[in-house]
């Protein structure tokens, strides 16, 4: 018998006078029925209670790990990290693998963070959003350390018009051509920003500023083709 079919006909048996003999032949089932919905209602709130406790406690190992770093207790926060990498639950363990890798830059190991934060930008099982994020850090340290070509690696794939993040892009690529001497990219780099409406009112006037710069150091489009 369908499901369709055994509801119809338990309908049809209430609505008479033989509820004697339609629990004699489903009473057995309801009961049935009865103790798998209780069951599976507590297993449901057992777990429910079991995310929200192992939300909750990996939510207040990852605020200590915050309150550690901003205690200058790095090292401690490290390992704290490390653990809810290992052990924490939901979003939790990529989220410390971000932070530890800001704080491995903190410390001054700035090809330690590189190295972390791509590591997180090509884990595939990670979130996009998050895997661009790494690969925009790293190339923001780089812009010190590395080359343009380096930081060109990482934050080019993240520039194009359609990318949210293609302003903080732009400005890390922005940055390494005017370090690297390419005045002409630089420029043309900041005055994306500038020119772009929904690009944060701060990193527009960081542009501007910028295209001041370069213009004032004669290193613009026109004063190179001169």
């Amino acid at each position: 018998m369908t499901d369709d079919g055994f509801f119809r006909e338990v309908n049809e048996e209430l609505r008479s006078d033989k509820v004697k003999a339609f629990w004699k032949r489903y009473g057995s089932l309801l009961i049935g029925a009865v103790v798998a919905l209780v069951v599976g209602t507590g297993i449901f709130a057992f777990y429910e209670y079991w995310t929200e406790k192992q939300a909750s406690q990996s939510g207040d190992q990852f605020l200590a790990a915050l309150n550690l770093v901003r205690d200058g207790k790095n090292d401690e926060a490290l390992k704290t990290l490390d653990q809810l990498e290992k052990d924490g639950y939901g979003a939790y363990p990529v989220l410390a693998r971000m932070r530890a890798a800001g704080v491995i830059a903190q410390k001054g190991d700035l090809a330690g963070a590189v190295a972390a934060f791509d590591k997180v930008s090509a884990d595939t099982s990670i979130p996009q959003a998050i895997r661009d994020l790494a690969k925009l850090r790293a190339a923001f340290i780089l812009v010190d350390t590395g080359s343009y070509d380096d930081v060109a690696s990482r934050a080019e794939p993240l520039s194009s018009d359609s990318n949210p993040m293609r302003h903080s892009a732009r400005e890390a690529l922005g940055l390494a051509a005017w370090k690297a001497g390419r005045g002409a990219d630089a420029t043309k780099l900041f005055q994306q920003i500038s020119d772009d409406q929904a690009a944060p009112a701060n990193v527009r006037q960081f542009a501007d500023t910028m295209l001041d710069l370069l213009k004032s150091t004669g290193a613009t489009p026109a004063a190179a083709a001169g």
